[in-house]
C-alpha cells in the first residue's frame, strides 16, 4: 500500500513537472519575440535619439576606437621609423616590421626608467590634485559669501581656465626665467639670490606643480562653488541655533553635501593631470635632465624624439598609460560603491 502511494506520488510529481516543462517552453518563445518587439518599438518611437547619438557613436569610433586598436596592435609588434611602410620621392618601401607578442611589455616594465616615471607620475599628480582641491575648496567657500565686489573677483579667479593653456606656461616660463625673469628680479630686490627655477631637478619640479595647479584652481573652484550653492542654507542656520561653531559645519555640513561633486573632480583631476603633456613638455621638455619627465612625455620621446623612433614602444607606454588609468577607475569606482556612492 506504502509502495503504491508512494509510485502514485513520484508519477504525479513527475507529470507536474512535464507540465512545467511545457509551459516554459510555450512561454519563452513569445517572451523573446516580445523583447524583440519591444526593442523595435523603443527604437521607432525614439529614433530621433538614436539618430542624434549615432553621428556622435561614430565619431567618438573614428577617433578614439581606430587609434586605440592601432597603438594596441603596434605595441605587439617590433614597428619602428625603419621597418614602417613609408614613401620616399617616388620609391614606396612597404613595412616588414613583425608581429612579437609581449615582449615590449616585458622589455618596458623591466626598465627601471618606467617605474622612476611612474613613481614621479604618481607624485605629480597626487600633488597637483591634492593642492589644487585644498585652494578651490577654501576659494569656493571664500566666493560662496556675500561681499562687495564678488563677481568680479569670481571673474579674476576664473581668467587662468579662459585663458589657452600653451599662453598661461609661455608667460610663466618667463616668469620662472633665472636671469630676466620677474620672480629673481623680485628676490634681487629683497637680496635673496636667484632661483635656478627651471634648471634644479627639485626646483623645476616644485615649478611645474605650481604651473599646473594655476591651471587647475578655476575648473575645481567653479564645480565644488556649484556644489555649495546647492546644499540648503536652513542647516547651517539650524547647526547656527544649536551653538555649532564653524569649524562643525564645515566639517558636518559642507563636506558631506559636497562629496558627490568631490568624488567627481577629483577622478577628472587626477585623470587631466596623469596625462598633463603640455605643462611638462612646453615649460621643461622633461628636463634639466630627465627628472620632470612624466609617462605620457616619456611615450611621446619615443615616438618622435628617439632615434630611431620607436613606435611600438611609443604604443605600449600608451597602453600601459590606460590600463593603469583604467584600474585607477576601477579602485576608485569600488571604493564610492563601499561608501554608499553610485558611481
Amino acid at each position: 500500500m506504502a509502495a503504491h502511494t508512494s509510485q502514485s506520488v513520484a508519477k504525479a510529481a513527475g507529470d507536474e513537472t512535464d507540465v512545467a516543462r511545457g509551459r516554459s517552453r510555450r512561454t519563452d518563445g513569445p517572451q523573446r519575440a516580445a523583447n524583440r518587439g519591444g526593442l523595435k518599438r523603443a527604437f521607432a518611437t525614439h529614433w530621433y535619439a538614436w539618430a542624434m547619438v549615432a553621428p556622435v557613436v561614430l565619431v567618438l569610433g573614428i577617433i578614439i576606437g581606430w587609434p586605440l586598436v592601432r597603438g594596441v596592435y603596434l605595441s605587439l609588434t617590433d614597428a619602428n621609423e625603419r621597418n614602417v611602410a613609408r614613401t620616399i620621392g617616388a620609391n614606396h618601401i612597404e613595412a616588414t616590421y613583425a608581429f612579437v607578442g609581449l615582449d615590449n611589455y616585458a622589455a618596458v616594465l623591466s626598465d627601471p626608467v618606467f617605474w622612476q616615471r611612474l613613481v614621479w607620475t604618481v607624485v605629480w599628480t597626487v600633488a597637483c590634485v591634492t593642492v589644487t582641491f585644498a585652494l578651490g575648496l577654501a576659494l569656493a567657500n571664500m566666493l560662496n559669501r556675500e561681499f562687495k565686489g564678488r563677481a568680479l573677483y569670481r571673474m579674476a579667479l576664473i581668467l587662468p581656465w579662459a585663458v589657452p593653456g600653451f599662453v598661461s606656461v609661455f608667460a610663466w616660463r618667463f616668469l620662472f626665467n633665472r636671469d630676466n625673469g620677474i620672480l629673481n628680479k623680485l628676490l634681487d630686490g629683497g637680496g635673496i639670490a636667484a632661483i635656478p627655477w627651471l634648471d634644479d631637478p627639485t626646483w623645476a619640479k616644485l615649478s611645474v606643480i605650481t604651473v599646473n595647479v594655476w591651471l587647475g584652481i578655476p575648473f575645481m573652484m567653479v564645480a565644488l562653488l556649484g556644489g555649495l550653492q546647492s546644499i540648503p542654507g536652513e542647516l547651517y542656520e539650524a547647526a547656527e541655533m544649536d551653538g555649532a561653531t564653524s569649524w562643525q559645519r564645515f566639517r558636518h555640513i559642507t563636506l558631506p553635501g559636497l562629496r558627490s561633486v568631490s568624488m567627481t573632480v577629483i577622478l577628472l583631476s587626477t585623470i587631466w593631470t596623469f596625462n598633463m603633456f603640455p605643462v611638462i613638455f612646453l615649460l621643461t621638455r622633461g628636463g634639466p635632465g630627465d627628472s620632470t619627465e612624466i609617462l605620457v612625455t616619456q611615450a611621446f620621446r619615443e615616438a618622435f624624439v628617439a632615434s630611431p623612433r620607436d613606435f611600438a614602444g611609443s604604443a605600449t607606454w600608451g597602453v600601459l598609460i590606460l590600463a593603469l588609468l583604467m584600474i585607477f577607475a576601477l579602485v576608485y569606482r569600488r571604493a564610492l560603491r563601499k561608501q554608499g556612492e553610485v558611481w
